[in-house]
């Protein structure tokens, strides 16, 4: 049997539910799933939070959970659901010290809870996000964003930009990268031989140009270049049959064309057993797929669910030798 993964997780923003989903993940974890898991965060609100939901003793007990203290700015005027620079500036910490103990070795994968992108800003990060800082920290040009669960596993080539423009984001150059991208991850998570499928931008994948070019053009090119390097790739297939399909078994991993294609099925599918992952970076990295939720802030009542399953599924995938 192999060793189960070291993860680091990160606290996310404190005046968020990030501290008590963790603290609600690690009551419920075996003495051998705690050893192997650390917590990135500010001492002050992890025992606070750790009292909120009845487990006071789970960084200072006999078989705690090791604490990695980064300490938020100040801390005494961070209040619970509302938007700070200093909760921004705390979270955005917590995830540099992750990529730097994930570079280090000491840890193999990072789960990190949600942080707020208001607050990020205001703390003077221009970033959009954990995918943003992520990409920052470890030097890359890009990263992919992948949501999986149990069902399905969809990356997508283009995410946070308008429907208008999503179809310039879609060129074979791009898509063959995110083909790649999508490849590795799963070879990351475990899967020896991915099936990859890749959607159709248009209707029908263009029904032979009737309703636009693009899957010619754009995706065709991309499929052949990727079976070329060794990949067993499909597509373009019809973006209202291929999550059907990858759902029955037929493919591990598709490839959604925007924002919406994919993150659809995936979270009506997945609901809270939808995990975000980021596929290309030289660390692995799972999270949950929900946000700060201000509103429900410290109140004990926040599931814990998607940061149980963002959890799991990091325990499962391992670095994946270059060259593979």
């Amino acid at each position: 049997m192999r060793a189960m993964s070291r993860i680091g997780i990160t606290m996310g923003d404190p005046a968020g539910i990030g501290p008590e989903v963790i603290c609600k993940s690690l009551a419920a974890m075996s003495a051998d799933e705690r050893a192997a898991t650390l917590v990135i965060g500010d001492r002050m609100f992890m025992e606070r939070a750790a009292r909120l939901v009845g487990a006071d003793e789970l960084f200072t007990g006999a078989g705690g959970v090791r604490l990695v203290e980064e300490e938020a700015p100040n801390r005494d005027t961070i209040l619970p659901g509302v938007l700070s620079p200093d909760a921004g500036e705390a979270a955005c910490r917590c995830v540099k010290k992750a990529v730097e103990m994930a570079q280090a070795h000491e840890i193999d994968v990072i789960v990190t809870a949600s942080l707020n992108k208001a607050a990020l800003r205001a703390a003077g990060y221009p970033h959009n996000g954990h995918a943003g800082l992520l990409a920052h920290f470890t030097g890359v040009k890009r990263s992919y964003a992948v949501l999986a669960c149990p069902q399905l596993t969809v990356i997508h080539v283009s995410t946070h930009v308008s429907l208008a423009k999503a179809p310039g984001e879609c060129r074979t150059g791009r898509i063959l990268e995110t083909i790649r991208a999508g490849h590795a991850h799963m070879l990351s998570a475990g899967v020896a031989h991915p099936r990859i499928a890749v959607a159709g931008l248009n209707p029908h994948c263009g029904e032979g140009g009737l309703y636009g070019t693009e899957d010619d053009e754009q995706v065709v090119p991309a499929v052949a270049a990727a079976r070329a390097e060794g990949m067993d790739v499909a597509g373009p297939v019809p973006g209202d049959v291929v999550f059907m399909q990858a759902v029955d078994g037929k493919y591990d991993l598709v490839v959604a064309q925007f924002h919406d294609q994919g993150h659809i099925p995936a979270k009506l599918i997945g609901r809270h057993a939808t995990v975000n992952v980021t596929a290309g970076l030289p660390i692995l990295r799972t999270s949950v797929d929900h946000g700060t939720a201000f509103d429900i802030a410290w109140k004990g009542v926040a599931d814990p669910a998607n940061m149980q399953a963002a959890i799991a599924m990091a325990r499962g995938m391992r670095p994946v030798p270059q060259g593979q």
